[in-house]
């Protein structure tokens, strides 16, 4: 890929410097997604540190028609962050823009470039009694950039809601290398298009994010983190109903998680089993404020267990215990826990409709694979989205044929969309959901995001061929697939 791109790469190296500059040979783990599904090779790897690098290196590569693909920490699930393979294109990493320009406290803000670590932000915040409301496993290595391009979810989307939520401001390099700037740090702005939204989930495809002013919140000091043995699966929403009535601003975290995920965390990572009690699913949730939620929590648990809603619980009474809790919901993925692949959803149904799609998805299941098909899930039951993995089995090393795992996503994502879902609800659409996100969109809204795309970056300099702009047309819409 690099041949007849000396020019260019001479080019790229002057303008971030040795510092900058990296030979693609001495990184073969940026080439390669997360899961080790798709790769390519680019004409050249660059570390920006400053925006102006940023700006020159965009310039660049327009002129010499040489697309560019923005990688922020490398943790997509979805393959929109690795080089493309049909057209010439430069790897842009913004692991050199990692400072945190300013924290204001008396405005709840924080100003932070784009390569900054989502736990990196956390700790500025808590410096100055402050809390970022994002939160993810990958907390450590997935940067705001990749977050703010993605839209990023989380284990706090409950109460502080999505990456979008959390950005007041933003600056990006557009395709002929001019600087948006909306770095204002205002709430309230209404003089016309919210135009920051166009590049928050836009997968890198509209510019390159390097600064992004982010909302900040009170400390939350006082937490209660609870796990619970369900007695079945279709009490969750009730659950979660009682949850809100009594604390619904305070309620942080409610999640799913299987018995067989909590099995296999217990054996690959020594974590301790949280209760003797044993369920097919259990709740991890959380209680947080800036007063103890100590009541809230056991009179949540007591009048559940009295109604008959859970078996058993237990509250986490020291740090130590809640974060062997958070380990275990962490480690969950399938593909690393069991080194198991299959068929992979990352999907959101109605808050009241997640115990009918697992079922319904049990059912597609058994009928397509048989039933020793394992049909594993975890996930935010607040905000109705499942990681839902179907597998041949949860044996070490099973791997799915492809021609089934074809079959099984096509029947659940009709599922998904017939109770009102997204295929999509927090990883993105990157390459690999192209062909099935078609199915959700319909050739108008298809049609506008591409207008949007024509208008700012005409010759599709970022991240081509990425994202649900590039989607077939669904053929009953009238389009071409």
């Amino acid at each position: 890929m690099t041949t007849g791109h000396d020019q260019l790469r001479a080019t790229l190296c002057d303008a971030v410097g040795s510092a900058g500059w990296l030979e693609v040979s001495d990184a073969p783990g940026m080439v390669v997604d997360f899961r080790g599904i798709y790769s390519g090779q680019p004409v050249a790897i660059v570390r920006p540190g400053t925006v102006d690098e940023v700006r020159a290196v965009v310039r660049a590569c327009a002129a010499a028609g040489v697309a560019i693909v923005t990688q922020g920490g490398h943790t997509s699930l979805s393959g929109g962050s690795v080089p493309t393979d049909d057209r010439p294109s430069v790897l842009l990493s913004t692991s050199r823009m990692t400072r945190i320009e300013s924290i204001d406290p008396a405005r709840y803000t924080i100003t932070v470039e784009a390569g900054c670590t989502i736990e990196q932000v956390q700790q500025a915040a808590a410096a100055v009694d402050r809390q970022l409301g994002m939160d993810w496993g990958a907390r450590g290595t997935a940067t705001v950039g990749g977050a703010v391009s993605t839209n990023a979810g989380g284990l706090n989307v409950l109460r502080y809601g999505p990456t979008r939520d959390s950005v007041v401001g933003l600056e990006a390099v557009l395709a002929d290398g001019e600087v948006f700037d909306g770095l204002r740090a205002l709430r309230k702005d209404n003089t016309g298009y919210d135009l920051k939204h166009l590049f928050i989930g836009g997968e890198g495809s509209l510019g390159i994010v390097t600064r992004v002013v982010l909302k900040l919140h009170p400390r939350q000091d006082h937490h209660r983190t609870f796990f619970a043995a369900l007695v079945e699966l279709e009490n969750v929403h009730d659950l979660y109903d009682r949850a809100c009535a009594l604390d619904h601003a305070g309620l942080t975290a409610f999640e799913l998680v299987p018995e067989a995920g909590v099995a296999g965390t217990i054996e690959s990572f020594g974590v301790a089993r949280p209760m003797a009690t044993r369920s097919d699913w259990y709740l991890l949730g959380r209680f947080s404020g800036t007063s103890p939620v100590d009541d809230t929590a056991t009179t949540f648990l007591s009048e559940a267990v009295e109604a008959g809603l859970l078996l058993d619980a237990v509250v986490a009474d020291t740090a130590a215990q809640e974060e062997n809790l958070w380990v275990l919901r962490d480690e969950l993925p399938p593909e690393t826990l069991f080194d198991v692949k299959g068929a992979k959803f990352d999907a959101a149904v109605p808050i009241d409709r997640v115990a009918d799609y697992q079922r319904a998805a049990e059912a597609v299941a058994a009928e397509l694979c048989g039933d020793e098909a394992v049909v594993y899930a975890f996930g935010h039951l607040g905000d109705g989205n499942l990681h839902l993995y179907v597998n041949a089995s949860l044996e070490r090393g099973s791997r799915m044929d492809p021609a089934r795992v074809d079959e099984v996503q096509a029947a659940i994502d009709r599922l998904t969309w017939e109770m009102g879902g997204t295929v999509s609800a927090e990883h993105g659409v990157g390459q690999e959901l192209l062909d099935r996100v078609a199915g959700q969109k319909s050739a108008v809204e298809l049609a506008m995001m591409r207008r949007v795309k024509a208008a700012l970056d005409p010759d599709d300099l970022f991240n081509p061929g990425r994202g649900a702009h590039c989607a077939p047309v669904a053929a009953d819409d009238g389009g071409t697939t």
